[in-house]
């Protein structure tokens, strides 16, 4: 091992799992992202990455910062869905654990992951990933983890952690700062320094519609937590949490990193972190729109251009979150209204796609939405449609969450159905980039209403068309509807607030 040019291994397991969803299979992640050796190093290095944007930020930093030698094991990434099928989970483990083992003697590891991961047979492959980790590479060597701020955190991830590094910002535009301050938190592990990771975990599980960071009560203790960042104080992560994982993990975590071994400072301040989040917890209540009223004002906007074009969130169709990104009820509502000057994207239907492709642009056909999906949501639905414009799916995000993204959404198709024009795509994603309409040809800044299947992280990429005062989200029924009543529950800690309305919480005399 050596400190002029530390070898580092490099892995990845990320995946938001809602257990309401189907299984999340081998073929999700091969869709998505599943790269080995040094496929790995050179797509962080690309400038347009495949990759979640923490690898490449994470790569780049290092790299600015002096030699290193990166040992690249396995990224698996996957878009939102069900809890991760045990043949794949168990098999990611154990190749992670024998390339481990393989490449000892290492000086540090590197994990870009999620933390909100499910798995057949376990409700915290995270904390198994890294716990085994721990075991391989030993007590002193760095390890140091990148999360999505919607991850649920387990002592099992902290423990065995040298850094937890959250995101900030919701939506995620910071994921490639996030990589880049976890290299500089690396180089300082590296040259010696000594941590300490604590958590305080609140029976609180906000609704995601409530967890944006630009204003409001996440907002508020985001912005406390970094100004505590200085001195001893590392990092501070405020975890939300995912309520869709229905995992005993849920619960918004204060999770602080120390240096200098300080445990202490680390515990105090993640306490009064979590003592401040329970303080405020009836403001993460939050009200949608019926749809009726916005099928009647899209249809009001669609007519008289005196009025300031709007979106419409179809927060509880979030591929983001585990939605297929397939539901109708909000298309059908708008078809009736006979809503004009309408763009709706993404709709995640392969075979409609397919038979657009097959017809060719400028072919008119009845296109049967949800022919081949039968969840409980993804109802039928026929309608007649215009093949406008095909397309292979691939794009560079352009704004947001995925800018400078390399990203792919299968055999794609823009239709008319009479007043509304829809995208169609194959390989199930959110709506966040202006992309995935431009790429059509549509110019969203002539659009008078926009329909995402999403739930937040369009804002990042629609920002320079809609202010915040022109997006409604919608209450449709869904995989991801922020009524958390709307659920069977099975794992979720109870009581929990909002769920819960009578749920308490009494602070720990220490941590």
């Amino acid at each position: 091992m050596s400190k002029d040019n530390p070898r580092i291994a490099v892995l990845s397991f990320a995946i938001e799992c809602n257990r309401f969803a189907p299984v999340a299979t081998a073929a999700d992640f091969e869709t998505d992202v599943d790269i080995r050796g040094n496929q790995i190093v050179s797509e962080a290095r690309s400038g347009a990455s495949i990759t979640l944007p923490d690898l490449p930020g994470f790569f780049t930093e290092m790299d600015r910062t002096g030699t290193w030698t990166p040992v690249p094991l396995r990224v698996s990434q996957a878009q939102p869905g069900g809890p991760v099928e045990e043949g794949f989970f168990k098999g990611f483990l154990a190749e992670i654990e024998s390339g481990l083992s393989a490449a000892l003697p290492l000086d540090a590891v590197f994990v870009s992951a999620h933390g909100a991961a499910l798995a057949e047979g376990t409700d915290d492959p995270d904390g198994d990933l890294f716990e085994m980790i721990r075991r391989i590479v030993g007590p002193e060597t760095p390890v140091v983890s990148t999360f999505d701020l919607h991850a649920n955190v387990s002592r099992r991830m902290t423990d065995n952690l040298s850094v937890f590094v959250g995101y900030l910002e919701n939506p995620h535009t910071d994921i490639y700062e996030r990589g880049v301050e976890a290299a500089r938190h690396m180089r300082e592990c590296l040259a010696g320094a000594k941590t300490a990771v604590t958590m305080v975990k609140l029976p609180l599980v906000p609704p995601q519609i409530s967890l944006l960071t630009a204003k409001g009560p996440y907002a508020d203790l985001i912005k406390y937590g970094q100004t505590k960042v200085g001195g001893d104080i590392v990092n501070v992560s405020v975890m939300a949490g995912f309520a869709y994982s229905d995992s005993p993990k849920n619960g918004l975590t204060a999770v602080v990193t120390a240096r200098n071994g300080n445990r202490q400072a680390a515990a105090n301040l993640s306490l009064d972190i979590a003592k401040r989040a329970w303080g405020m917890k009836d403001r993460f209540k939050r009200a949608m729109m019926a749809m009726a009223d916005a099928v009647q004002l899209a249809v009001s906007v669609g007519r008289d251009r005196r009025r300031k074009a709007i979106i419409l969130a179809d927060v509880a169709d979030n591929p983001g979150g585990g939605g297929r990104g397939n539901t109708t009820y909000l298309l059908r509502a708008l078809k009736a209204a006979n809503a004009q000057h309408v763009y709706f994207g993404v709709f995640n239907d392969a075979a409609v796609a397919a038979k657009a492709h097959a017809l060719g642009e400028g072919a008119t056909f009845t296109a049967s939405f949800n022919s081949r999906e039968h969840q409980e949501f993804s109802l039928p639905f026929d309608c007649e449609a215009k093949v406008v414009k095909l397309s292979d799916g691939k794009y560079v995000g352009r704004r947001g969450v995925l800018k400078n993204v390399s990203s792919d959404m299968g055999p794609s198709a823009l239709l008319d159905l009479g007043g509304i024009q829809l995208v169609v795509i194959s390989n199930r994603c959110q709506c966040m980039d202006p992309r995935q309409f431009e790429m059509f040809g549509l110019d969203i800044a002539q659009a008078r209403v926009v329909v995402v299947k999403s739930r937040g992280h369009f804002r990042g990429g629609f920002d320079e068309f809609f202010n915040p005062g022109q997006i409604y989200e919608v209450d449709c029924p869904g995989l991801t509807s922020p009524i958390l009543a709307n659920f069977t529950w099975t794992k979720l800690p109870r009581p929990v607030y909002p769920l819960d309305e009578e749920a308490s919480w009494t602070p720990p005399a220490s941590i």
